[in-house]
Parts: structure tokens; sequence; C-alpha cells
């Protein structure tokens, strides 16, 4: 099982590229299900999420080829709509293939999907608006079964809350069902608009993506494109708080600045001092970091996917910051481990109290999750000695050639595979 080796204490200094974003071209390969017809979809990571995505869609009957950064996909006219369990169980994005299969092909049974323990992710709000459209669903031997014999039809759904994945499911289902669906309290992130682009390349009729309401009015069928996924801003914020932690100044390339602003508002307000191109932000470590009070919640808010990492930040914040995790009920497993590297941490229901600054030492760690793994490793880069990461196979989910980039611009980190009985 590969681990991480860091050497705490070198500045950080360069610039780093950031991938194409995990969580938009998720989606984007969830609606090639839609269309027999060839799909292109540019700036795919190759990440373990996205390889088992395609694994999932070559289940279904899809060609998937990746090369220079592009994923080709053709569908063809397979009537495949089951997505087995040992292929989605350990990614919760699995459940995207639902909707499209439904919609085109009628039917569709995907196993109840797996991904991080980071807290309760039900699939209600998908399975309600679908069956507003039509479908009849059950849950047999762990597997969501859906058929709409007839089709799926339009609909006026209002999300109970705001859900990222229940936005994107029902609306790549309404591309093909009669008549016109509204979808209210939708989400706003990036990755949705993201969708809709895409969808839209592939004639689909939407307007409102990006907003609390979008309208589709349901199309015959749909036809192939090319998209190119926007870049990961979650990627991109983790970098960015790894230069605001020990950099002497760490530009981020290829990200798009207005995906970013809450983090950029919180790192200003840490005494950070971010210079903003027009794809780049520049930021190193300042005199003095300040701590924080922050709460997660839904975009433009502060992402939930960054909280892990900007707890490590707040480790080194001189006086007590507090971070509230209001998305996932179980998200602050990565405090203990910060704690063994020496962090002051105290959890109380979904607030963490961080005492800072503290100097960490070296230590082996173990990653629970896709960000707290990245938390780990920024701590680590700061800690003095030696760190071990163990279960990095959490990061590899989502960070592409972590390693490589963080070299790049300084670090002392590496890859090692101890093997079997070490």
């Amino acid at each position: 099982m590969d681990k991480f080796r860091i050497q705490g204490g070198p500045r950080l200094n360069g610039k780093v590229q950031v991938s194409g974003a995990k969580n938009a071209a998720l989606p984007c390969l969830a609606a090639t299900l839609l269309t027999c017809e060839p799909v292109e979809i540019a700036g795919t990571p190759r990440v373990r999420d996205i390889v088992t995505m395609e694994k999932v869609l070559q289940a279904l009957g899809e060609s998937c080829q990746h090369r220079a950064e592009v994923t080709r996909v053709v569908t063809g006219t397979g009537e495949a709509f089951w997505a087995p369990y040992e292929l989605v169980r350990t990614m919760r994005a699995s459940v995207l293939v639902l909707g499209p299969l439904v919609a085109r092909r009628r039917r569709a049974r995907v196993a109840l999907p797996g991904g991080c323990a980071i807290g309760a992710r039900p699939v209600d709000l998908h399975l309600a608006a679908l069956e507003r459209m039509g479908a009849e669903l059950r849950v047999e031997h762990g597997d969501i079964v859906a058929e709409a014999p007839r089709g799926l039809h339009g609909a006026d759904i209002t999300f109970s809350k705001v859900t990222v994945t229940g936005t994107e499911n029902v609306l790549m289902a309404a591309t093909l069902a009669r008549g016109r669906t509204v979808l209210r309290n939708c989400a706003r992130e990036p990755e949705v608009g993201d969708l809709a682009a895409l969808l839209v390349a592939m004639g689909a009729h939407i307007s409102g993506a990006g907003s609390p309401t979008i309208e589709v009015e349901g199309v015959e069928g749909l036809h192939g494109a090319s998209h190119r996924v926007i870049p990961d801003r979650i990627e991109a914020g983790t970098y960015l708080i790894a230069g605001a932690l020990c950099g002497d100044r760490v530009t981020v390339d290829r990200c798009r600045p207005e995906h970013l602003g809450a983090l950029l508002e919180v790192l200003e307000a840490a005494g950070a001092s971010c210079s903003v191109g027009v794809d780049s932000i520049a930021v190193g470590r300042p005199p003095i970091l300040r701590p924080v009070t922050i709460a997660t919640t839904e975009f433009p808010g502060f992402a939930t996917d960054l909280q892990a990492q900007l707890v490590a930040l707040m480790t080194q914040a001189e006086g007590v910051s507090e971070v509230t995790e209001a998305i996932f009920e179980n998200r602050f497993q990565h405090a203990l481990e910060l704690m063994r590297l020496g962090a002051r941490i105290e959890v109380t229901g979904r607030t963490a109290r961080i005492c800072g600054p503290t100097s960490l030492t070296g230590a082996t760690v173990m990653a629970s999750d896709l960000r707290a793994s990245a938390a780990l490793v920024l701590a680590a880069l700061v800690a003095r000695g030696e760190t071990v990461v163990d279960r990095i196979y959490h990061l590899d989910r989502g960070y592409e050639a972590m390693e490589s980039k963080l070299g790049a611009l300084g670090a002392a980190i590496e890859r090692f595979n101890p093997g079997p009985y070490r």
C-alpha cells in the first residue's frame, strides 16, 4: 500500500498547474449515457475516481479511451443498465449514472454508493425527484432499481435541501423527459454549471444553471459533443493553503479565481496577501498568521472540501480558530491525526477549536478520507522531522500527482510502498 514520506521544513516556491475538476468530470462522464454518439471530455484528471467511473461506463456498454487529458466515450446502442456494487462501492458519484440510464434506457440498477466515511450522504432526494418524473423505484439487494417503461415526464421539483449530485442527476434525467421540468433550491456549485454547458453542447435546452432555479425543456435525443471541464477549485484551494502555510511565493496557475472567492476572503483575514490574475493566484506565508472563525456552507460559501486543509493551516495561526462543519456530520476525523503531530484541537459537535501556533513534529498518520489526507500532507510540510502518511489511496481518488506537484515547489516528499509485511 503506497504511503507518502515527507520531511518538514522546506519553504515552497514556484508555480503549480491545476488539473481539471474531478467533481466536474464525473457528472460529465455520466452524461455520455444520454447519447449514442461520441462525446469528448478534455481536462479529465487521471485520478482513481475518474478511472472508477470509466469502469462503470464500460460495464454499461460504453467504450472509454483516454489520451493527452482527453477522454473519448462512445455509448453506442447497448442496453446494459446495471452498475454493480464491486465497481461503485468506493465512490458515491457512481449514483450519477442513475438519472441518465432511466431517462434514455428507461431502466437502471445502481448499487447504493460508497465513498469517504465523512457522514451520511443519502440519495433520497434523487429518488423522490425521479419518482415525481414518473420513475418506479425500489431498493433491492442493496441496489437502487428504477424503471420508466413509458419514459420520464417533466415536473416541478423543489429539493428539500441543497444537493449537488441530486441537482446533477435530475438535471441529466430532465433533458430527455417529456415536457418542461423546473428544479428549485438547486446547488449553485460551478460543477453544476459545467455539466449544464456540456448538456447544452449535446443539444439540451437548459436555462438558469448556476442559480437556485433551473428550467429544462426535454428533447427527443441528444448528440455527441466536445467539452473541456473547469479547473479543480478544491485542488487549487489546497495549494493556495499550502502557500499560505509554508510558501515564499506559490503561484497556482490554470485556476478560476471567481470559484475561490470564499477561500480568498479567509486567507486575507488570516493575513495572507493574495495576488489575483485572470487565471492564476499567488500567495505566500504572512509574517503573522491570524486565527479565523468560519463555517462551511454551499457555494458560494466556504467549501466543505477545504475544511480539513484550513484546520491544518490554523494550527500555525497565533490564537484560537473555530471551524464549524455544517455540511457533513462526521468530517473531523483528521483532527485526531493532526493531534498526533502535536496540534491542539478540541472538537465539540460540529465545531473544531484550534489553538495555535503549535510546533508540529513528524509521526506516522493515517488518512481517513480524501480531503483529510490532503490536510495531513499540508501539516507534514511544517512538522519537524519525518512524517509518513498512510492510506494515500484516499488522496489518489482526487489529486493528480500531488507528490510531483509539491516536489516541484520544493517540498521534500516521496511516494513509497513498503510491501505487504511492513
